[in-house]
């Protein structure tokens, strides 16, 4: 099973429907953070720093329907934090999923099979399972041991329910071609996840590790070696061509920033959830209208230099795809 015919078209009628409008930016997927408590401490993220009042705040229902509303991408990833840990995640995802929304719920799979009865599989809702490499690798990333083989066990016990299954993979400088060959081979060919996501580390500002994230010409390396040999081509990634033709460094463009806006406890993030220290709008079309894009970006922001992940540099590629009839009918032929 990869992506439904459904979620292609809805993509696409959507992207249709906002170039006809002449709109220039506009949302492809929104990533929604009902909360930022979890319960892991990553040394590559660092979102449970913040003071506990802050850990304990909650999205209700409501405020997550209003910020869908106001965004109206057909795509929302539910992160966090760890969305499980939130009380209301079943009624949430529900709710999203009545209005046609089609959602994927990113989750270290801890909780997953405490809770898996309170979700029922659906063509519009996958879950998204957080593994950064093999057992020695996830479990140094996620900085505990025995998480890699939980996960493992959730992913096979959904998958055996009917439920759709993705995984969201980060590589660090620790990676190489042959652990990323590795890595996806194993979700590709024997757990048989339907889709998979990869993206090199960004170093969030508030990780405790700052040392072990890809520069850009790490990142081209490895993945120019891993792809070689037509291998990228069998795995059931869920990029565009013209992204993994980025990671490889045969082509280079900006990011699309707004692309996956981010809303969290704290309001709407600008530029990116990569990006914490930036003042947060209050409303959507505040991000959109009220922030200096201009200023962010490969060459433009201290931030951005080594940044090649997926959330600014994935949109670009699909709207290049989407403006050319040949990197159309070949991101056709690779799905």
């Amino acid at each position: 099973m990869s992506m439904p015919l459904q979620q292609k078209l809805a993509i696409g009628k959507y992207i249709l429907s906002r170039r006809l409008r002449g709109e220039e930016k506009y949302a492809l997927v929104l990533e929604l953070e009902p909360l930022l408590q979890c319960n892991l401490a990553c040394a590559g993220c660092g979102k449970i720093s913040h003071p506990t009042d802050i850990l304990r705040r909650r999205l209700s229902v409501e405020d997550c329907i209003r910020a869908v509303d106001e965004c109206g991408a057909p795509v929302v990833s539910i992160a966090g934090g760890e969305p499980l840990v939130h009380e209301q995640m079943p009624q949430i995802v529900q709710a999203l999923i009545d209005r046609g929304k089609f959602i994927f719920l990113c989750t270290n799979a801890l909780l997953l099979k405490k809770k898996i009865d309170l979700f029922k599989p659906h063509v519009q809702f996958a879950w998204m399972i957080h593994l950064d490499g093999l057992k020695e690798h996830h479990d140094q990333a996620v900085s505990r041991e025995g998480v890699f083989e939980i996960a493992i066990e959730a992913i096979k016990l959904a998958k055996a329910r009917g439920f759709r299954v993705f995984t969201n993979t980060t590589f660090f400088d620790r990676d190489d071609a042959d652990s990323i060959r590795s890595v996806l081979d194993y979700l590709n060919d024997e757990l048989k996840v339907d889709m998979m996501q990869i993206s090199p580390a960004y170093a969030y500002e508030k990780a405790p590790d700052q040392e072990h994230f890809l520069g850009v010409e790490r990142t081209r390396e490895i993945f120019r070696e891993a792809f070689s040999g037509g291998n990228r081509d069998r795995w059931r990634l869920n990029h565009s061509p013209v992204y993994l033709d980025f990671l490889e460094g045969k082509t280079d463009f900006e990011c699309t920033p707004w692309g996956i806006p981010c809303y969290t406890v704290f309001g709407w993030q600008r530029p990116c959830y990569l990006m914490s220290q930036e003042p947060y709008a209050q409303t959507y079309r505040e991000l959109i209208e009220e922030t200096d894009w201009s200023k962010y970006g490969r060459g433009k922001h201290p931030s951005c230099a080594n940044c090649m992940a997926h959330c600014g540099y994935e949109p670009t590629a699909v709207l290049k795809t989407m403006s050319s009839v040949k990197e159309t009918l070949r991101a056709a032929l690779a799905n």
